[in-house]
Protein backbone atom coordinates (compact mmCIF):
# COMPACT_ATOMS: atom_id res chain seq x y z
CA UNK A 1 0.00 0.00 0.00
CA UNK A 2 2.65 2.53 -1.45
CA UNK A 3 2.17 5.65 -3.44
CA UNK A 4 1.02 3.40 -6.31
CA UNK A 5 -1.95 1.98 -4.44
CA UNK A 6 -3.03 5.64 -4.34
CA UNK A 7 -2.32 6.52 -7.16
CA UNK A 8 -4.69 3.53 -8.67
CA UNK A 9 -7.72 4.56 -6.14
CA UNK A 10 -7.11 8.22 -7.42
CA UNK A 11 -7.74 6.85 -11.18
CA UNK A 12 -10.73 5.14 -10.58
CA UNK A 13 -14.43 6.25 -12.15
CA UNK A 14 -16.87 6.16 -9.63
CA UNK A 15 -20.12 4.69 -11.85
CA UNK A 16 -22.65 5.14 -8.93
CA UNK A 17 -22.47 8.88 -9.15
CA UNK A 18 -23.10 8.86 -12.75
CA UNK A 19 -25.68 6.70 -12.45
CA UNK A 20 -27.46 9.06 -10.02
CA UNK A 21 -27.41 12.01 -11.97
CA UNK A 22 -29.61 12.49 -15.03
CA UNK A 23 -28.02 13.82 -18.80
CA UNK A 24 -28.65 16.96 -19.21
CA UNK A 25 -31.21 16.65 -22.48
CA UNK A 26 -33.28 14.17 -20.39
CA UNK A 27 -33.85 16.99 -17.71
CA UNK A 28 -34.52 19.46 -20.57
CA UNK A 29 -37.58 16.71 -21.98
CA UNK A 30 -39.31 15.81 -18.66
CA UNK A 31 -39.33 19.99 -17.87
CA UNK A 32 -40.91 20.59 -20.97
CA UNK A 33 -43.82 17.91 -20.88
CA UNK A 34 -44.07 19.18 -17.09
CA UNK A 35 -45.45 22.52 -18.37
CA UNK A 36 -47.33 21.43 -21.15
CA UNK A 37 -49.04 19.31 -18.83
CA UNK A 38 -50.22 22.19 -16.50
CA UNK A 39 -50.67 24.47 -19.08
CA UNK A 40 -53.25 21.90 -20.86
CA UNK A 41 -55.15 20.84 -17.42
CA UNK A 42 -55.09 25.35 -16.59
CA UNK A 43 -56.37 25.66 -20.60
CA UNK A 44 -58.95 23.71 -19.94
CA UNK A 45 -60.25 24.95 -16.22
CA UNK A 46 -59.96 28.27 -17.36
CA UNK A 47 -61.92 27.83 -21.19
CA UNK A 48 -64.35 24.96 -20.34
CA UNK A 49 -67.70 26.45 -19.20
CA UNK A 50 -69.69 25.47 -16.43
CA UNK A 51 -73.28 23.49 -17.35
CA UNK A 52 -76.26 25.52 -17.04
CA UNK A 53 -79.67 23.54 -16.11
CA UNK A 54 -82.84 25.40 -16.82
CA UNK A 55 -85.18 25.31 -13.73
CA UNK A 56 -89.00 26.43 -12.91
CA UNK A 57 -89.06 28.56 -10.32
CA UNK A 58 -92.41 29.74 -7.88
CA UNK A 59 -92.26 33.14 -6.24
CA UNK A 60 -92.30 32.66 -2.36
CA UNK A 61 -95.65 34.54 -1.53
CA UNK A 62 -96.92 35.64 1.90
CA UNK A 63 -100.01 33.86 3.59
CA UNK A 64 -103.16 35.74 2.92
CA UNK A 65 -104.94 38.11 4.93
CA UNK A 66 -107.56 35.26 6.56
CA UNK A 67 -104.22 32.95 7.10
CA UNK A 68 -106.38 30.26 5.84
CA UNK A 69 -105.44 27.29 3.57
CA UNK A 70 -107.57 26.44 0.56
CA UNK A 71 -108.04 24.26 -1.61
CA UNK A 72 -109.59 23.71 -5.57
CA UNK A 73 -113.07 22.94 -5.90
CA UNK A 74 -113.86 24.25 -9.29
CA UNK A 75 -111.55 24.05 -12.53
CA UNK A 76 -112.21 26.25 -15.76
CA UNK A 77 -110.44 27.47 -18.73
CA UNK A 78 -110.37 30.63 -20.40
CA UNK A 79 -108.11 33.10 -21.90
CA UNK A 80 -105.80 36.42 -21.03
CA UNK A 81 -108.03 39.96 -22.12
CA UNK A 82 -106.68 43.70 -21.77
CA UNK A 83 -109.55 45.42 -20.69
CA UNK A 84 -108.05 48.38 -22.48
CA UNK A 85 -107.09 47.77 -26.15
CA UNK A 86 -107.41 50.25 -29.04
CA UNK A 87 -107.21 50.57 -33.01
CA UNK A 88 -105.77 53.68 -33.48
CA UNK A 89 -106.88 55.86 -36.03
CA UNK A 90 -107.45 59.26 -37.55
CA UNK A 91 -110.39 61.61 -37.37
CA UNK A 92 -110.52 62.68 -40.81
CA UNK A 93 -109.12 60.42 -44.40
CA UNK A 94 -105.67 61.57 -45.35
CA UNK A 95 -102.49 60.13 -46.41
CA UNK A 96 -99.85 58.32 -44.28
CA UNK A 97 -96.55 60.15 -44.30
CA UNK A 98 -94.49 58.64 -41.73
CA UNK A 99 -95.01 56.16 -38.85
CA UNK A 100 -93.36 56.44 -35.76
CA UNK A 101 -93.81 53.17 -33.87
CA UNK A 102 -93.38 49.71 -34.37
CA UNK A 103 -94.88 46.32 -32.84
CA UNK A 104 -93.75 45.20 -29.98
CA UNK A 105 -92.78 49.09 -28.60
CA UNK A 106 -93.74 50.67 -25.73
CA UNK A 107 -95.77 53.95 -26.31
CA UNK A 108 -96.92 56.72 -23.77
CA UNK A 109 -100.11 58.28 -23.60
CA UNK A 110 -99.79 61.33 -25.89
CA UNK A 111 -96.70 60.43 -27.97
CA UNK A 112 -96.83 60.47 -31.41
CA UNK A 113 -97.62 57.73 -33.56
CA UNK A 114 -98.07 59.07 -37.26
CA UNK A 115 -98.18 61.81 -39.19
CA UNK A 116 -100.93 62.56 -41.92
CA UNK A 117 -100.06 65.11 -44.82
CA UNK A 118 -101.43 68.12 -43.76
CA UNK A 119 -100.14 70.75 -46.38
CA UNK A 120 -103.93 71.28 -47.75
CA UNK A 121 -104.74 71.89 -44.09
CA UNK A 122 -101.86 74.36 -43.59
CA UNK A 123 -102.53 76.47 -46.77
CA UNK A 124 -106.66 76.71 -45.16
CA UNK A 125 -104.66 77.82 -41.64
CA UNK A 126 -102.76 80.55 -43.57
CA UNK A 127 -106.85 81.59 -45.65
CA UNK A 128 -108.39 81.77 -42.51
CA UNK A 129 -105.39 84.01 -40.24
CA UNK A 130 -105.46 86.32 -43.43
CA UNK A 131 -109.07 86.64 -43.11
CA UNK A 132 -109.13 87.06 -39.38
CA UNK A 133 -106.85 89.20 -40.00
CA UNK A 134 -108.69 91.82 -42.35
CA UNK A 135 -111.87 91.50 -40.58
CA UNK A 136 -109.80 92.79 -37.78
CA UNK A 137 -108.94 95.75 -39.86
CA UNK A 138 -112.13 96.32 -40.74
CA UNK A 139 -113.72 95.83 -36.94
CA UNK A 140 -111.37 98.64 -35.83
CA UNK A 141 -112.07 100.85 -38.55
CA UNK A 142 -116.37 100.85 -38.31
CA UNK A 143 -115.41 101.53 -34.30
CA UNK A 144 -113.39 104.69 -35.07
CA UNK A 145 -116.35 105.80 -37.63
CA UNK A 146 -118.93 105.13 -35.12
CA UNK A 147 -117.16 107.87 -33.04
CA UNK A 148 -117.25 110.43 -35.24
CA UNK A 149 -121.03 109.23 -36.32
CA UNK A 150 -119.71 107.95 -39.73
CA UNK A 151 -121.32 104.60 -39.26
CA UNK A 152 -124.04 102.98 -38.07
CA UNK A 153 -124.25 100.72 -34.76
CA UNK A 154 -125.83 97.67 -37.16
CA UNK A 155 -122.83 98.17 -39.14
CA UNK A 156 -120.15 97.39 -36.36
CA UNK A 157 -122.44 94.58 -35.45
CA UNK A 158 -121.95 93.32 -38.70
CA UNK A 159 -118.24 93.70 -38.53
CA UNK A 160 -117.81 91.89 -34.94
CA UNK A 161 -119.73 89.14 -36.35
CA UNK A 162 -117.75 88.46 -39.46
CA UNK A 163 -114.37 88.86 -36.82
CA UNK A 164 -115.98 86.11 -34.71
CA UNK A 165 -116.66 84.16 -37.69
CA UNK A 166 -113.13 84.67 -39.40
CA UNK A 167 -111.86 83.56 -35.89
CA UNK A 168 -114.07 80.49 -35.75
CA UNK A 169 -112.76 79.58 -38.98
CA UNK A 170 -109.52 79.31 -37.64
CA UNK A 171 -109.50 77.29 -34.54
CA UNK A 172 -111.21 74.98 -36.94
CA UNK A 173 -108.41 75.18 -39.00
CA UNK A 174 -105.82 74.61 -36.09
CA UNK A 175 -108.10 71.81 -35.33
CA UNK A 176 -107.76 69.73 -38.72
CA UNK A 177 -104.26 70.46 -38.54
CA UNK A 178 -103.20 68.97 -35.49
CA UNK A 179 -105.59 65.97 -36.04
CA UNK A 180 -103.18 65.20 -38.77
CA UNK A 181 -100.66 63.83 -35.89
CA UNK A 182 -102.12 60.75 -34.73
CA UNK A 183 -101.62 60.63 -30.64
CA UNK A 184 -101.86 57.48 -28.44
CA UNK A 185 -104.67 57.52 -26.26
CA UNK A 186 -103.36 55.68 -23.03
CA UNK A 187 -99.99 54.13 -22.64
CA UNK A 188 -98.93 50.87 -23.54
CA UNK A 189 -97.33 48.51 -26.09
CA UNK A 190 -97.95 48.31 -30.32
CA UNK A 191 -99.38 44.80 -30.81
CA UNK A 192 -100.18 45.60 -34.24
CA UNK A 193 -99.38 47.95 -36.99
CA UNK A 194 -101.66 48.63 -39.38
CA UNK A 195 -100.84 51.47 -41.85
CA UNK A 196 -97.55 52.32 -43.74
CA UNK A 197 -96.44 55.70 -45.44
CA UNK A 198 -97.89 56.04 -48.61
CA UNK A 199 -100.86 54.82 -47.57
CA UNK A 200 -104.60 56.20 -47.04
CA UNK A 201 -105.93 56.24 -43.98
CA UNK A 202 -109.70 56.96 -42.45
CA UNK A 203 -112.11 56.11 -39.89
CA UNK A 204 -114.16 54.53 -41.94
CA UNK A 205 -112.89 51.96 -44.50
CA UNK A 206 -113.78 52.92 -48.16
CA UNK A 207 -113.36 49.16 -49.16
CA UNK A 208 -111.64 48.24 -51.88
CA UNK A 209 -108.25 47.27 -49.77
CA UNK A 210 -106.42 51.01 -50.88
CA UNK A 211 -107.75 52.70 -47.53
CA UNK A 212 -106.92 51.52 -44.18
CA UNK A 213 -109.24 51.86 -41.02
CA UNK A 214 -105.90 52.43 -38.18
CA UNK A 215 -102.68 53.19 -37.97
CA UNK A 216 -101.87 50.38 -34.80
CA UNK A 217 -103.46 48.80 -32.44
CA UNK A 218 -102.64 49.59 -28.77
CA UNK A 219 -102.83 47.32 -25.71
CA UNK A 220 -102.42 48.32 -21.81
CA UNK A 221 -100.83 45.77 -20.40
CA UNK A 222 -101.67 46.84 -16.71
CA UNK A 223 -105.49 46.16 -17.70
CA UNK A 224 -104.93 42.30 -18.34
CA UNK A 225 -107.31 39.89 -16.53
CA UNK A 226 -108.86 36.77 -17.20
CA UNK A 227 -112.01 35.69 -18.46
CA UNK A 228 -113.51 32.26 -17.82
CA UNK A 229 -116.92 30.61 -19.10
CA UNK A 230 -118.25 28.83 -15.99
CA UNK A 231 -121.22 26.01 -16.60
CA UNK A 232 -123.98 27.36 -14.76
CA UNK A 233 -124.97 24.45 -13.04
CA UNK A 234 -121.47 25.47 -10.74
CA UNK A 235 -121.20 28.63 -10.76
CA UNK A 236 -123.00 29.13 -7.61
CA UNK A 237 -119.69 27.91 -6.71
CA UNK A 238 -118.13 31.23 -7.51
CA UNK A 239 -118.33 34.91 -5.56
CA UNK A 240 -116.83 37.87 -5.62
CA UNK A 241 -113.18 38.22 -4.28
CA UNK A 242 -112.75 34.74 -4.33
CA UNK A 243 -109.47 33.79 -4.21
CA UNK A 244 -107.70 31.78 -7.55
CA UNK A 245 -105.39 29.66 -8.88
CA UNK A 246 -104.26 30.66 -12.44
CA UNK A 247 -101.86 28.38 -14.81
CA UNK A 248 -100.80 29.77 -18.31
CA UNK A 249 -101.03 26.77 -20.91
CA UNK A 250 -97.95 28.36 -21.96
CA UNK A 251 -96.29 27.69 -18.53
CA UNK A 252 -98.37 25.17 -16.33
CA UNK A 253 -96.47 24.43 -13.36
CA UNK A 254 -96.21 28.52 -12.80
CA UNK A 255 -99.49 29.03 -10.43
CA UNK A 256 -100.30 32.83 -10.64
CA UNK A 257 -102.34 34.27 -7.32
CA UNK A 258 -105.28 36.06 -8.42
CA UNK A 259 -108.89 37.00 -7.54
CA UNK A 260 -112.32 36.49 -8.96
CA UNK A 261 -113.98 40.26 -9.83
CA UNK A 262 -116.88 39.87 -10.74
CA UNK A 263 -119.91 37.68 -12.02
CA UNK A 264 -120.88 38.67 -15.54
CA UNK A 265 -125.21 38.57 -14.32
CA UNK A 266 -125.78 37.46 -17.74
CA UNK A 267 -125.70 33.51 -19.31
CA UNK A 268 -124.50 32.42 -22.73
CA UNK A 269 -127.87 29.74 -23.73
CA UNK A 270 -126.08 28.02 -26.27
CA UNK A 271 -123.35 27.33 -24.21
CA UNK A 272 -125.26 27.60 -20.49
CA UNK A 273 -121.93 29.28 -19.08
CA UNK A 274 -121.79 32.11 -17.39
CA UNK A 275 -118.92 34.41 -17.65
CA UNK A 276 -116.48 34.92 -14.73
CA UNK A 277 -113.71 37.99 -15.00
CA UNK A 278 -110.82 37.53 -12.47
CA UNK A 279 -107.84 39.79 -11.90
CA UNK A 280 -104.29 39.12 -11.77
CA UNK A 281 -102.71 40.26 -7.96
CA UNK A 282 -98.85 39.82 -9.47
CA UNK A 283 -98.07 41.42 -12.48
CA UNK A 284 -95.40 39.16 -14.99
CA UNK A 285 -94.56 40.49 -18.40
CA UNK A 286 -94.65 36.32 -19.12
CA UNK A 287 -98.05 37.39 -19.24
CA UNK A 288 -99.58 38.28 -23.03
CA UNK A 289 -103.16 39.10 -24.26
CA UNK A 290 -105.04 36.24 -25.79
CA UNK A 291 -102.91 33.57 -23.91
CA UNK A 292 -105.36 30.14 -22.89
CA UNK A 293 -105.24 29.83 -19.11
CA UNK A 294 -106.53 27.27 -16.68
CA UNK A 295 -107.46 28.27 -13.34
CA UNK A 296 -108.82 26.76 -10.18
CA UNK A 297 -111.38 28.62 -8.06
CA UNK A 298 -110.16 27.85 -3.89
CA UNK A 299 -111.97 27.09 -0.99
CA UNK A 300 -111.46 27.82 2.52
CA UNK A 301 -110.85 24.57 4.48
CA UNK A 302 -109.07 25.83 7.83
CA UNK A 303 -109.30 29.02 10.12
CA UNK A 304 -105.78 29.07 11.82
CA UNK A 305 -104.78 31.17 14.63
CA UNK A 306 -103.27 34.54 14.48
CA UNK A 307 -99.51 32.92 15.67
CA UNK A 308 -100.30 30.76 12.56
CA UNK A 309 -100.82 33.49 9.80
CA UNK A 310 -97.34 34.03 10.28
CA UNK A 311 -94.75 32.72 7.03
CA UNK A 312 -94.95 32.19 3.40
CA UNK A 313 -96.15 29.36 1.50
CA UNK A 314 -94.66 27.54 -1.70
CA UNK A 315 -95.88 24.65 -3.69
CA UNK A 316 -95.66 21.22 -1.81
CA UNK A 317 -93.04 19.83 -4.60
CA UNK A 318 -90.54 22.66 -3.88
CA UNK A 319 -89.75 21.11 -0.60
CA UNK A 320 -87.64 18.01 0.00
CA UNK A 321 -87.35 15.80 3.34
CA UNK A 322 -84.13 14.26 4.72
CA UNK A 323 -84.32 12.57 7.46
CA UNK A 324 -86.21 14.68 9.80
CA UNK A 325 -84.99 18.22 8.08
CA UNK A 326 -86.80 19.89 5.20
CA UNK A 327 -85.12 22.22 2.35
CA UNK A 328 -85.86 24.30 -0.36
CA UNK A 329 -82.90 25.22 -3.27
CA UNK A 330 -83.23 28.59 -3.33
CA UNK A 331 -82.53 30.66 -6.75
CA UNK A 332 -80.31 33.79 -6.38
CA UNK A 333 -77.83 35.19 -8.33
CA UNK A 334 -78.11 32.54 -11.23
CA UNK A 335 -76.83 29.65 -8.55
CA UNK A 336 -78.56 27.12 -6.20
CA UNK A 337 -78.67 27.79 -3.02
CA UNK A 338 -80.27 24.55 -0.50
CA UNK A 339 -81.83 26.06 2.38
CA UNK A 340 -83.14 24.75 5.38
CA UNK A 341 -86.66 25.77 6.72
CA UNK A 342 -89.16 25.23 8.87
CA UNK A 343 -92.80 23.88 7.63
CA UNK A 344 -95.70 24.50 10.22
CA UNK A 345 -98.42 23.45 8.05
CA UNK A 346 -99.15 21.67 4.58
CA UNK A 347 -102.08 21.24 2.49
CA UNK A 348 -103.16 19.32 -0.15
CA UNK A 349 -101.00 21.88 -2.91
CA UNK A 350 -98.97 24.09 -0.83
CA UNK A 351 -96.60 24.37 2.41
CA UNK A 352 -96.44 26.67 4.78
CA UNK A 353 -93.22 27.82 6.17
CA UNK A 354 -92.40 29.88 9.14
CA UNK A 355 -88.90 30.69 8.71
CA UNK A 356 -85.55 29.62 5.86
CA UNK A 357 -87.28 31.69 3.26
CA UNK A 358 -89.08 35.42 3.20
CA UNK A 359 -91.84 36.56 0.77
CA UNK A 360 -90.32 37.29 -3.14
CA UNK A 361 -87.52 34.67 -3.14
CA UNK A 362 -87.48 32.20 -5.77
CA UNK A 363 -87.22 28.75 -5.23
CA UNK A 364 -87.37 25.83 -7.96
CA UNK A 365 -90.49 24.62 -8.16
CA UNK A 366 -89.81 20.89 -8.99
CA UNK A 367 -86.91 18.85 -9.35
CA UNK A 368 -86.58 17.10 -12.93
CA UNK A 369 -82.97 16.79 -12.49
CA UNK A 370 -80.39 16.93 -9.85
CA UNK A 371 -79.23 20.12 -8.20
CA UNK A 372 -76.38 20.75 -6.41
CA UNK A 373 -75.56 24.11 -4.39
CA UNK A 374 -74.08 26.77 -6.29
CA UNK A 375 -74.75 25.44 -9.27
CA UNK A 376 -75.35 27.78 -12.47
CA UNK A 377 -78.99 27.66 -13.74
CA UNK A 378 -81.11 29.69 -15.76
CA UNK A 379 -85.10 30.06 -14.96
CA UNK A 380 -87.40 29.14 -17.98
Amino acid sequence: MSEKEDLLNNLKIDRSQEAESEPFPTKIVSLIVGISLVLLVGGWLFFAEEEIQEVTTFTVKSVNASGSSATSILDASGYVVPRRRATVSSKSTGKVLKVFVEEGMYVEEGQLLAQLDDSTYKADLEYAESQLKQAQIAFRSTSALIEGKFASPNELETREAIMEGAQALVNLSKQRLDDMKILAPFSGVVVFKAAQPGEMISPISAGGGFTATGICTIVDMESLEIEVDVNEAFINRVVSGQPVVANLNAYPKWDIPSEVIAIIPTADRNKATVRVRIRFLEKDERVLPDMGIRVSFLQKIAETTAEQKEGVVVPNAAVLSQGSSTYVMLVKNGRIEIKQVDVAEETPNYSRIIEGVRAGDQVVASYNQALENNQKVSIN
